[in-house]
């Protein structure tokens, strides 16, 4: 159960100035949450999340293909642009044919985008991050202290 309720609305993530050329991924963050941006060969822009399941490595790193996936850089499991699920073989690459058979395959989330004052805009729950993070343990050994800002 959520702990807080979800707040989704477009938050600005990278400038306009930097979005990546057609047929390249780059990353940013929008509402603390690590967002992949691509620009598909025909000029289209997406956000999909960047972490590539299994193993977390950033899927900007990822080739863009002209089919509308991008591909895990390490895994080689392709992605579709619009929906996020997998498209062909699940870590199809050497050391993907290792790992992959660990996990289920797994799509990754992608996210509406829109232009609007130099930024790209992405559409996120600002309110993900917050909710993940309020099941983190806390304790003693917690260095950041308590989570209402007090030291134990």
């Amino acid at each position: 159960m959520a702990k807080y309720k979800a707040n989704v609305k477009f938050v600005d993530c990278i400038p306009t100035s930097q979005l990546p050329k057609p047929g390249r991924a780059t990353s940013g963050v929008a509402g603390g949450l690590a967002i992949c941006i691509v620009v598909d060969p025909s000029g289209s822009v997406y956000a999909l999340g960047d972490k590539c399941p299994p193993v977390n490595q950033p899927l900007s790193f990822g080739k863009v293909g002209n089919d509308g996936t991008i591909a895990d850089p390490v895994l080689g499991t392709k992605f579709s642009l619009k929906s996020g699920e997998v498209v062909g073989a699940w870590c199809p690459s050497g050391i993907g044919k290792l790992l992959g058979g660990l996990f289920d395959p797994t799509g990754v989330p992608t996210f509406p985008v829109k232009q609007g004052k130099g930024m790209l805009q992405v559409q996120v729950d600002v309110n993900y991050k917050l909710n993940f993070e309020a099941e983190y343990w806390s304790g003693v050994l917690d260095a950041q202290g308590k989570a209402d800002g007090k030291y134990y």
